[in-house]
């Protein structure tokens, strides 16, 4: 029920098509893990798509994949890691609460709002962020897609960043 909700919510068919993956790689777990995703059934996409792992011995998370889509948005590659290597201080504790509520709950996310080009003008952004669980019950990750509407294919050069204290976050409970 949930997850027909949240797929509801979703404006961008990219995102509806990432996510409707992530439920058929699932089965009948709560949640699919990192090894039950296939690239190839999400090609066309991969360059929206990001995923990091539950570290609970560094107590953050660390970065799997980023397409390269979100590596020029960031401004550098995520793969291994740190998310406070990644993410401006001021806005690495509320990604990191939201990313641990997803994993936690476990819980779909679904945010959106304002993401601004440092050299002025602005756009809009639409997230998902979905649970991965090796064992299919005990979240350890997470994977998620990013849509940018500005007018433009970001690159490293165009100095984005995304409003992350104001962006609007819907949690969507898993059953």
């Amino acid at each position: 029920m949930s997850h027909e909700r949240f797929l509801a919510a979703i404006e961008d068919d990219s995102l509806i098509a990432v996510a409707e993956h992530w439920a058929s790689a699932r089965a009948d777990r709560t949640m699919p893990g990192w090894k039950d995703i296939d690239p190839a059934a999400i090609g066309q996409y991969l360059s929206i798509v990001w995923s990091w792992r539950w570290e609970p011995k560094l107590g953050t998370f660390i970065g799997r994949l980023a397409g390269e889509t979100i590596i020029a948005v960031l401004g550098k590659s995520t793969r291994g890691k740190r998310l406070d290597e990644c993410f401006p201080a001021e806005a690495h504790d509320v990604v990191l609460q939201r990313y641990k509520a997803v994993i936690d709950g476990p819980a779909l996310m679904r945010s959106h709002g304002r993401v601004f080009k440092l050299a002025g003008g602005h756009g809009y952004g639409e997230r998902i962020v979905l649970p991965l669980a090796a064992d299919g019950n005990h979240g350890d990750g997470i994977i998620g897609a990013t849509v940018y509407r500005l007018g433009i294919n970001p690159t490293a050069d165009d100095q984005l960043t995304i409003d992350h204290l104001n962006e609007i976050v819907e949690f969507f409970p898993l059953a």
